[in-house]
């Protein structure tokens, strides 16, 4: 990684991206309810590609590598990740079938979320024939787990490379065992939960043995427990009145990712340093409504 360069990092970014329609709501509506929402917003969503928002809105340049296509619906994707600074290689550019839309509802008293969406499962994405230039180009490549394909061909190709790969790990995958040896960084949601764990510590354990030299596991607005070659430790989450958890993790990945690219070296200073600021992000992106207000 570099460091002291004076330009900015680069990032590539490899994973899900959707439409988010996102609906502030006094209650989730039960059957046959219906009502009227105090507010919305509609941008483009999913982890990789918030991830790269938050990483261009520090200061990065991000590349997004994902499917979208070319439906009415995907303009209004693509048009929102022009207007944040996103690069886009869109590997489904000629599909007419609409982008993954997901309908999500924020309980305006707890700030907590539903979402419903069908993800990645309409495409299956073989890696571009660029696909050793776009890591070369890049500094750091941060992943969701989504596409998983695509995920482990960009990641073996920037092992090769020796850029640092980083895993957003929201949910245990069918094909995660694939890509955690080309990891470097692991950082988790409290839901990942591989195969025979049961707790972030067992969890932690894990990543290690699949080879993964930095770990850490987020549990909300408690401490993030984290791990290293030489030992591990907690970092305190910033106290916020929460408004929305929308994306928290998605733009605490994009922040970390940012950070991890300033490292030249990563040793656990840096990473504890990189975790505290990325979720200094996050939780300021707790206090309003939606992924996007945060950085007004």
């Amino acid at each position: 990684m570099q460091s002291g360069t004076g330009r900015q990092p680069e990032g590539l970014f490899v994973g899900l991206c959707t439409l988010d329609v996102i609906q502030l709501v006094d209650h989730v509506p039960g059957p046959d309810e219906k009502l009227t929402a105090r507010e919305q917003t509609v941008a483009a969503g999913g982890p990789a590609a918030n991830a790269a928002v938050t990483f261009a809105h520090l200061g990065g340049a991000a590349r997004l590598l994902t499917a979208i296509g070319s439906h009415p619906l995907a303009l209004a994707v693509t048009a929102d990740l022009d207007r944040a600074g996103v690069n886009v290689s869109d590997l489904a550019a000629h599909t007419i079938d609409p982008p993954a839309v997901s309908s999500i509802m924020v309980t305006a008293s707890t700030g907590q979320r539903a979402v419903a969406s069908t993800n990645a499962t309409a495409h299956r994405l073989a890696p571009p024939d660029d696909l050793d230039a776009l890591v070369a180009a890049c500094d750091i490549v941060q992943f969701d787990g989504h596409h998983i394909e695509l995920a482990t061909a960009t990641a073996r190709a920037a092992r090769a490379a020796g850029r640092v790969t980083v895993l957003d790990a929201g949910s245990w995958k069918p094909g995660t065992p694939d890509l955690l040896p080309w990891i470097d960084v692991a950082v988790c949601s409290a839901d990942f939960h591989p195969p025979g764990t049961g707790s972030p510590t067992d969890t932690l354990r894990f990543l290690r043995r699949q080879g993964v030299r930095w770990t850490a596991v987020t549990q909300g607005g408690q401490p993030i427990e984290w791990a290293g070659p030489d030992g591990g430790g907690t970092v305190e989450v910033p106290t916020v009145a929460v408004a929305d958890t929308l994306g928290a993790g998605d733009i605490l990945h994009g922040a970390l990712t940012h950070h991890l690219a300033a490292e030249r070296k990563l040793s656990a200073e840096g990473f504890v340093r990189s975790l505290r600021a990325a979720a200094l992000v996050a939780s300021r992106a707790c206090a309003s409504f939606g992924t996007r207000a945060w950085m007004l």
